[in-house]
């Protein structure tokens, strides 16, 4: 069983305001042709379709182009929403698409049932879990404690009642513990979403979603296929790549990588304005920090003679790095929301918070968290 392994296309995602949207289009062009290379039984996206909950027409104009080309080529496609998506858009006409083979998870229910293909070792076992928050989950379980993201996977995997003696795929878009992640990523403050891998023991592969960096977590059947493009600076190190999955018998997996390449790169410059000044003419979008002591005027203006899409400039001098010292001392002091409530809590009332009174606070911030997203 061959599955091509995709997530986060974040489409309608800008960069320092600069639409990617011609970046997009080439490069989903792009993981088409790799379809075609590679022949797969079906594609997984695990989550982040878009970049925000309402997504523009032009970003839903897209994808729709590019779930038509991949029901032209009769492929299965599971897709999952992930915490940048809304699950009830994501779900539409999902019944409808299932008869094209294109399988969209719906708003999680407590009801995932496996689709299944078949091989020439067996059937394997596709299960879809959207991104899901302890409420999504504590509502359908009333008897359990279900106060953080650990309990509420392993509740819903708990749930599937799979059957581990055949092949299982199971698709998810959850922080798991040991992942390395970069700027551009949302995370809740504390790491209060973290999943422990054994969250996901039994499953033959675990695709996820999530994390903008390919890897794999603590073993090769656990990995993170990362995003088709640079969303930020801060992964202007990564190499994106389709991820190559395939499955023999029970145990048997291999894992290997495509490269992918963008319309245009995502690059980070370091020197003086002089030594950027002779550099080659590119049209990247580019990121600048000059080391000159003294501000260049215009510097912006300057550059885009060179990088015509230049984003941003900045400064590495000994003015800059003393800012940066000082600001970084006050950044080791910071604390989560909740060791600061308890913080507050203890000056108020003399005491320390009891257990419940933790357990209720760091409920209710999850809960505003959800709603600020």
């Amino acid at each position: 069983m061959k599955m091509i392994h995709l997530s986060d296309l974040h489409l309608g995602k800008k960069l320092n305001e600069l639409s990617l949207h011609k970046d997009q289009e080439f490069i989903l062009k792009e993981i088409l042709s790799v379809i075609d290379d590679e022949s797969p039984d079906c594609v997984i996206i695990a989550g982040d379709i878009y970049d925000r909950q309402m997504p523009s027409a032009e970003a839903v104009s897209l994808f729709d182009s590019f779930l038509c080309s991949l029901a032209e080529r009769e492929l299965e496609v599971f897709i999952i929403s992930g915490n940048h998506d809304s699950a009830e858009r994501i779900a539409f006409a999902s019944r409808i698409l299932d008869k094209n083979g294109i399988h969209m998870s719906p708003v999680y229910n407590n009801d995932i049932k496996p689709f299944t293909l078949s091989d020439e070792y067996g059937e394997v076992n596709f299960y879809m879990l959207p991104f899901i928050r302890p409420a999504d989950v504590r509502r359908f379980f009333p008897d359990k404690t279900i106060s953080t993201y650990m309990e509420a996977v392993d509740t819903a995997v708990d749930a599937m009642n799979a059957d581990f003696s055949a092949r299982n795929v199971i698709i998810t878009h959850q922080f798991v513990t040991g992942a390395s992640s970069c700027d551009s990523e949302e995370h809740i403050v504390g790491g209060t979403e973290n999943i422990d891998i054994s969250a996901f023991d039994g499953f033959d592969y675990v695709a996820l979603g999530h994390i903008h960096g390919p890897q794999n977590v603590g073993s090769e059947r656990v990995r993170y296929c990362g995003t088709p493009l640079k969303y930020s600076f801060s992964e202007a190190c990564h190499e994106k790549s389709v991820t190559v999955v395939t499955l023999g018998k029970k145990g048997d997996l291999a894992v290997r990588t495509v490269p992918l390449v963008p319309l245009r790169d995502v690059r980070e410059i370091k020197d003086d304005f002089a030594a950027v000044m002779e550099m080659e003419h590119s049209e990247d979008l580019i990121s600048v920090t000059l080391t000159d002591e003294d501000d260049i005027p215009d510097a912006m203006n300057r550059l885009r003679r060179i990088f015509p899409n230049i984003l941003q400039v900045r400064y590495d001098n000994s003015r800059t790095r003393s800012a940066a010292d000082y600001s970084g001392a006050a950044a080791s002091d910071e604390k989560t929301p909740l060791e600061l409530f308890e913080d507050f809590y203890l000056l108020q009332n003399n005491s320390e918070m009891s257990d419940d009174k933790k357990e209720y606070i760091t409920r209710l911030i999850e809960e505003i968290w959800r709603e600020d997203t």
